[in-house]
């Protein structure tokens, strides 16, 4: 099955429903949930999924965050996290 950038997001948000309210997850959790039903790997998979959480952001769904805070996902190098809005 291929993975589509409606699929990432899907799974983002999918992943984010399974957790407690204020709970992030990171960008390769979702990548190896998608690595696992696709076949892909899921390294390859890290970037669409920051471009699929960016996407999210932008339309207010999840917030990026690098050590707890929200930050810009143009900007952010390095770990980060996807949450839901507070």
């Amino acid at each position: 099955m291929p993975v589509t950038d409606r699929g990432l997001e899907d799974a983002i948000l999918e992943l984010l429903g399974k957790r407690a309210p204020g709970a992030s997850v990171c960008p390769s959790d979702v990548a190896r949930a998608v690595h696992r039903q696709a076949g892909e790997g899921w390294r390859e998979l890290m970037e669409p999924v920051r471009r699929a959480a960016a996407r999210l952001a932008a339309r207010g769904q999840v917030e990026i965050t690098q050590h707890g805070a929200p930050v810009d996902p143009a900007r952010a190098r390095g770990p980060l996290r996807i949450r839901r809005p507070a």
